[in-house]
């Protein structure tokens, strides 16, 4: 099965395939490093053709932007891993800034990147009223605590390890708006959402970067169905809300939801 993917997701797919394999014949919990939309679009269809079930995509909270991957023995629960062993696995680094310090969310990252720490060994950046939540694998959490604050922007700060349960729970804030289509359909989404023309909402999603409920969608004619998320690379994530009304000329005005 690995054969058929091209050589950058081949190796992705076989480093995973290893990880359940190691899983499966040690009856061990097994995980990978954090990883993007594209990678988890990629997996998913690989684990949905070998009938894996065993496993779950975690990145510390609900609709995270990266997530790692565990697989767990056919024995355990869904419930029995996230209580017994999430918490050995992640953990949350806070940022707690002096008051009169506010950092944004890329400035949060370029410090970390500073300590060559790569991008798969740590999860979403939460910006918080007191500074930051940094979602991190608990093999990297001290040395990147310790990293962190011999940076001249953070000196000033503490910055602490915790549980993952002490996460910060930011409520999402939506920008509504509306849009006006013919019908339901994935291109015409694309072309209102992207702000171009059909033709290049084919090309866009033809090219990969559309995501339809986090896995890659090809299909330009695919129906959304309300609640369905849509991620376009580069122009953002968006939730169907439903439909508004029908104008005289039977168009549809739909209202989205757009994740700030």
């Amino acid at each position: 099965m690995i054969k058929k993917y091209d050589e950058e997701n081949k190796l992705l797919i076989a480093k995973v395939n290893d990880k359940y394999e190691f899983c499966k014949s040690k009856n061990k919990i097994t995980y990978t490093d954090f990883l993007n939309i594209s990678e988890i679009s990629v997996i998913k269809k690989f684990l949905k053709e070998n009938k894996v079930s065993n496993y779950i995509f975690y990145g510390g909270r609900e609709n995270s932007d990266r997530s790692i991957l565990i697989f767990y023995p056919e024995k355990f629960s869904t419930r029995e891993i996230l209580e017994k062993n999430l918490e050995k696995i992640l953990e949350v680094i806070k940022i707690k800034l002096p008051n009169n310090i506010k950092y944004e969310h890329g400035e949060i990252l370029s410090g970390i990147m500073k300590l060559g720490i790569k991008r798969e060994k740590f999860g979403d950046i939460i910006i918080t009223d007191y500074g930051a939540d940094i979602i991190s694998l608990s093999e990297v959490s001290k040395y990147l605590q310790e990293g962190l604050k011999d940076l001249t922007r953070f000196r000033k700060s503490e910055i602490i390890v915790e549980n993952i349960k002490s996460l910060t729970k930011i409520k999402n804030e939506f920008e509504d708006i509306n849009i006006i289509v013919s019908s339901i359909r994935l291109d015409n989404f694309v072309s209102e959402l992207a702000k171009c023309s059909r033709s290049m909402a084919e090309e866009i999603i033809n090219s990969g970067k559309v995501f339809l409920n986090s896995v890659n969608e090809f299909k330009i004619s695919k129906k959304i169905e309300i609640n369905d998320i849509i991620t376009i690379r580069g122009k953002g994530k968006f939730i169907f809300n439903g439909i508004e009304k029908e104008t005289r000329s039977g168009r549809l005005l739909l209202n989205i939801k757009k994740y700030k």
